[in-house]
C-alpha cells in the first residue's frame, strides 16, 4: 500500500490532458490583420521610439509600427510631432511649427544632424527641449553612440539641459534632468 500511495497522484494527473484534435483550429483570439493587408493604425510587430514633451519634460513614448523605421525615417516622425492619440494625451513638441527637419548621416556610432539656418525661424525659449528630443530620441537606436549637430557642415553649439552650450557629442545623459 505504502508503494502505491506515491503513484496516486501521478495516475491522477496523467488522465488530465489536453484532447487532441483531429485537424487544426482557428485561435481564439486571431491577428488583427493577415499577411498582404495594410495593418490598422498603431498595430505592428515594430516599436518605434520617439521622445516627446508634456508638461515642459521630454517623456519617451512608443508607436507600434508595421515594419522598423531606420533612423532617418525616425528624425523625420519626430519633427511630424505626436500623432492625434498623443495629442489627446497632452504630448507636445517642441519641434514643430515651421522648423525644417534636419539631414542625418551617420559617422560610426554618432548620429550627426545638419540642422541649417534654424536662427531664420526665429528664437525660441524651447530650444533646450528640442534638442533634448532629437538625442533622446536618436540614442534609444542600438547604433546611435552621441548625436552631433552641424549648420553648413560645421560644428555647432547647442544647449543641454543645464544651459550650457556644447559643440561636443551629446549623450541622454546631457538631457537627463529633463526627462521623466
Amino acid at each position: 500500500m505504502r508503494r502505491v500511495l506515491p503513484l496516486v497522484p501521478l495516475l491522477l494527473l496523467a488522465g488530465c490532458g489536453i484532447p487532441l484534435d483531429d485537424a487544426p483550429r482557428e485561435p481564439d483570439n486571431p491577428r488583427p490583420y493577415r499577411s498582404g493587408t495594410a495593418p490598422a493604425p498603431g498595430v505592428g510587430s515594430a516599436v518605434e521610439r520617439l521622445c516627446l514633451v508634456k508638461d515642459d519634460r521630454i517623456v519617451r513614448v512608443q508607436r507600434r509600427l508595421p515594419t522598423t523605421r531606420t533612423a532617418p525615417e525616425q528624425l523625420a516622425d519626430l519633427f511630424g510631432g505626436p500623432n492625434a492619440a498623443e495629442q489627446a494625451d497632452g504630448y507636445t513638441s517642441a519641434l514643430t511649427g515651421g522648423l525644417p527637419a534636419p539631414r542625418l548621416t551617420m559617422d560610426g556610432a554618432a548620429a550627426v544632424v545638419e540642422i541649417g539656418d534654424w536662427t531664420a525661424h526665429g528664437a525660441r525659449s524651447d530650444q533646450v527641449l528640442a534638442f533634448g528630443q532629437i538625442v533622446c530620441t536618436l540614442t534609444t537606436r542600438p547604433e546611435v553612440g552621441t548625436v552631433e549637430f552641424t549648420s553648413g557642415g560645421e560644428p555647432i553649439s547647442v544647449p543641454r539641459a543645464d544651459l550650457s552650450l556644447s559643440d561636443r557629442p551629446l549623450t541622454i545623459v546631457d538631457y537627463d534632468e529633463l526627462i521623466t
